[in-house]
């Protein structure tokens, strides 16, 4: 079933002491557009998400939100620098052996000394860290995806409905077409009947006349033309490929033979059918807009 090219997906996880917190949201375009947002220190990851992105989209602006919080996380380390206390105790004694003092040295003390306690983010695994944000990711996309199907089958739905009203202009249209030909010879008929002012006339001359108009307006090869790109559509609407391109170009070729079709048509019966029939066509071309 074809995919609409909007949706939102979101998904949450953990990687080790880190909350990930995952959202993604498309709208229409006409190619793939792909942002990936996530904390400056991690862009070094962007290309493998990405390509995640890519592997399940295959058309639309998409923006994915990646947030990571560590809030909660123990990644903190005091380091004491040691050589520095030692450094420190070592120039206390000094000063209190050369000025006669006490030499009594509290921990206290010392940790009023710049640099001796140094406060350290523990290193992050990347590779743990990118394959669990990458399951989140894949979460996150099949909750878009479902959703993205979802609204496709409305598409579809719709779609399917407009290209029962083109078949069944497109019959009409045929069984209208031979008519005018029938109203012409007639008219034909009636005229020469008018310059001739006999009756006498020459019915090979008609039967001839009404023959090169039959030609000039059969429309057989554009409705078979037509029937032929109903058909086509009715498998991409329910194909699981994305077919988006696709349908953009077929709904093009119904324009055609529509126009066509007008073009030979010369009553107000065939042009009205031609008018309703060119409206269903611009709907689906529309509805074309939204599909993956």
């Amino acid at each position: 079933m074809i995919k609409s090219m909007t949706g939102y997906g979101g998904a949450k996880g953990v990687s080790g002491k880190l909350e990930i917190s995952i959202e993604v949201k498309s709208v229409n375009n006409r190619y793939l557009d792909s942002s990936i947002k996530l904390p400056r220190v991690f862009n070094s990851l962007e290309e493998t998400f990405k390509s995640i992105v890519h592997s399940a989209i295959s058309r639309g602006k998409v923006d994915v939100y990646i947030s990571i919080d560590s809030s909660k996380s123990d990644d903190i380390e005091i380091k004491i620098n040691m050589p520095l206390v030692k450094s420190y105790v070592k120039a206390l004694r000094d000063i209190a052996f050369h000025n006669e003092l006490s030499s009594d040295i509290h921990v206290a003390d010392l940790t009023r000394f710049p640099d001796i306690l140094q406060a350290e983010k523990r290193e992050v695994d990347t590779d743990i860290l990118c394959a669990d944000i990458s399951e989140i990711l894949k979460n996150a996309l099949n909750g878009f995806n479902e959703m993205r199907k979802r609204e496709g089958e409305k598409l579809g739905a719709d779609m399917t409905a407009r290209l029962d009203e083109i078949e069944r202009l497109t019959n009409l249209a045929e069984e209208v077409s031979p008519r005018s030909v029938e109203e012409y010879r007639k008219k034909l008929e009636t005229r020469i009947i008018e310059v001739l002012q006999s009756s006498n006339i020459d019915e090979a001359r008609i039967l001839t006349e009404a023959a090169i108009f039959a030609d000039r307006v059969a429309i057989n090869e554009e409705v078979v033309r037509l029937r032929s790109h109903v058909a086509q559509l009715r498998e991409m609407i329910s194909s699981e490929e994305p077919v988006g391109r696709k349908i953009d170009f077929i709904v093009q070729e119904f324009n055609r033979e529509a126009n066509t079709i007008g073009s030979k048509g010369n009553d107000a019966e065939m042009s009205k059918i031609i008018v309703d029939l060119k409206a269903e066509i611009e709907k689906i071309r529309e509805q074309a807009q939204n599909i993956e």
